[in-house]
């Protein structure tokens, strides 16, 4: 794979049709290289030996170009024009229509229409047919003009053999095309999984629009940065998109390790959500889990960034747990989202929770009480709804904490987490 991403071209540094360019132009000039070895038996070899050459050499002169210097799209016609001067030039030196290089025109122009990008398909068709049909009216009236072949034996293998070439090629153009459409799907889909959820994607890839869901039960994760706006203010605006991006790649981290779908970022705040798209009874510990995760994260940068005498940001989090409605809505710039109160429930506790803290409803707390250790805080006000009362995820119990640390969980508590036995003895406790 790295020799031919050598030769050809990486996929996540070159585009599509310049890696074609680097495949048909290589395979082309070696092939016409190649051909020498075919026509040493003809009467006129060094005509043939001469067009051989030459054009395989033009050839990787533009495959050069394009795969060392990066210059491919200028070379669409004189790749193009190359390939027709040498099979006019054949169709004259070698046998004409009896012979077999009239085949080549096909995969010439197929070669032509897989690098067409933004040049007009009207006018690629029309140039080789009017060359296919110019050959044939030409050797029509003038036949002396063709080089026929000393025997018969000659045309024979000469035709076989360049029918036997042609469907080796036609055979490698397929491939080419087929692989590099294959790892362009991967990529589509990839970037696709990067803004969906897989079901959710597939979903949109099968029925072309997402059925809104309600969920019964899910967590509803918000954190935003604390002091955000101060400290941007004497920030270099690179520098605090390159600090914003490493805090948001380590909170996409921690999620996919506890099961959280990252739903989306709007400035300095993150939100994510347990137990969607794919529903389960674990996501009130998942949420707490990676605020936690969040948590340790941000004190672990902050002492670095005291360490350099460099300002860092805390983080204000709160999680709450209820129903919510998911899916996508618009035809343009899918994006996966929830609503309802649940929603609205998670981002009041953020903005009203202690920061550098993991703020957790009532809801919450009923949910994680066996496994986290938790400290109330009491009713507090929230804005345009009723006091919610709230608490503080302080670790986990001791029985799950580890020894090292009580915000890290030990191998008892990993070992029930992954067997979801932990949850099991919990209902039937409850």
């Amino acid at each position: 794979m790295k020799l031919i991403y050598l030769l050809l071209g990486d996929p996540k540094k070159h585009s599509l049709e310049h890696r074609l360019f680097n495949t048909v132009s290589l395979i082309n000039g070696v092939l016409n290289l190649l051909g020498v070895f075919g026509v040493l038996y003809l009467e006129n070899y060094l005509v043939l030996i001469c067009l051989n050459v030459g054009s395989g050499f033009l050839m990787l002169v533009m495959y050069y170009l394009s795969r060392v210097k990066s210059i491919y799209f200028i070379l669409y016609w004189p790749f193009n024009l190359t390939i027709l001067f040498y099979l006019a030039s054949m169709w004259f030196f070698n046998g004409g229509s009896i012979g077999g290089n009239h085949y080549y025109l096909i995969p010439s122009l197929v070669i032509a229409l897989i690098l067409i990008r933004n040049h007009n398909i009207w006018i690629v068709y029309s140039i080789y047919i009017g060359v296919s049909a110019s050959l044939y009216i030409v050797e029509y009236f003038h036949k002396d003009w063709v080089t026929g072949y000393a025997t018969e034996m000659d045309r024979y293998m000469d035709a076989g053999g360049n029918y036997l070439f042609v469907q080796i090629l036609t055979g490698i153009l397929i491939f080419i095309l087929s692989r590099n459409l294959n790892i362009e799907r991967k990529k589509s889909e990839a970037l696709l999984l990067n803004i969906l959820p897989e079901p959710i994607a597939d979903e949109l890839k099968r029925e072309a629009r997402v059925v809104p869901k309600r969920y019964e039960k899910s967590s509803v994760l918000f954190c935003d940065m604390v002091g955000f706006t101060k400290i941007a203010e004497t920030m270099n605006a690179e520098v605090l998109v390159h600090e914003l991006d490493q805090i948001f790649r380590a909170f996409d981290r921690i999620c996919k390790e506890n099961r959280m779908e990252k739903i989306k970022t709007i400035g300095d705040a993150y939100m994510a959500v347990g137990g969607i798209p794919k529903e389960n009874s674990t996501n009130a510990v998942d949420a707490v889990l990676c605020g936690l995760g969040f948590q340790s994260y941000m004190a672990e940068q902050k002492e670095i960034h005291q360490l350099h005498g460099r300002a860092f940001w805390e983080i204000r989090l709160g999680i709450h747990i209820g129903p919510l409605v998911a899916g996508v809505v618009g035809s343009d710039k899918f994006a996966y989202d929830v609503w309802g109160d649940t929603v609205n429930t998670a981002s009041r506790l953020e903005s009203s929770g202690v920061v550098a803290e993991v703020n957790i409803s009532r809801s919450v707390y009923e949910e994680v009480q066996k496994i986290f250790e938790c400290e109330p805080r009491g009713f507090v006000s929230i804005k345009n709804k009723a006091d919610i009362e709230m608490y503080l995820v302080k670790g986990f119990l001791p029985e799950y904490a580890s020894p090292i640390d009580s915000k890290l969980p030990n191998e008892l508590f990993q070992r029930l987490y992954k067997t979801g036995a932990l949850f099991y003895t919990n209902e039937v406790e409850s």
